[in-house]
């Protein structure tokens, strides 16, 4: 068990935050930290004809937030090396395949206890684009 809890914190120093991957083939990486891989996917996704129910989402850390957005972004399999339970019943209630490493109660972020009663996904990526300053 201790050697997953420090693979997982060796993750989140090195490689990307975020992969998006094709067939097994990453197509999209992000380095940045929070909520910025998403906001940076959603860019790339908005440039690119790619379908993202077709796609697999990587994600380090995944809380309430990051879930209603990557259900807002139209993604049906993620795979988390951290989840919270928030995070996983966003993914559940809306029939998202996923795996995760480490299954936490929450994550101990401003953002998890900002979104904690908020449902809507819309209502929840205003929230956060504001936060984020887009």
């Amino acid at each position: 068990m201790a050697s997953t809890m420090n693979g997982i914190r060796g993750a989140q120093v090195h490689g990307p935050t975020l992969t998006v991957c094709r067939n097994g083939t990453p197509i999209f990486t992000s380095n940045s930290k929070w909520l910025h891989p998403l906001f940076e996917l959603e860019a790339y996704l908005a440039e690119h004809p790619i379908q993202p129910e077709d796609l697999i989402l990587q994600d380090k850390i995944i809380g309430k937030a990051a879930a209603l957005l990557i259900y807002r972004l139209g993604f049906r399999t993620v795979k988390a090396g951290i989840l919270s339970r928030l995070g996983e019943a966003v993914l559940q209630r809306y029939g998202i395949a996923y795996t995760y490493e480490q299954l936490v109660d929450r994550i101990h972020c401003q953002t998890e206890d900002l979104l904690a009663e908020v449902e809507d996904p819309e209502a929840a990526y205003q929230l956060v684009r504001v936060r984020a300053g887009r």
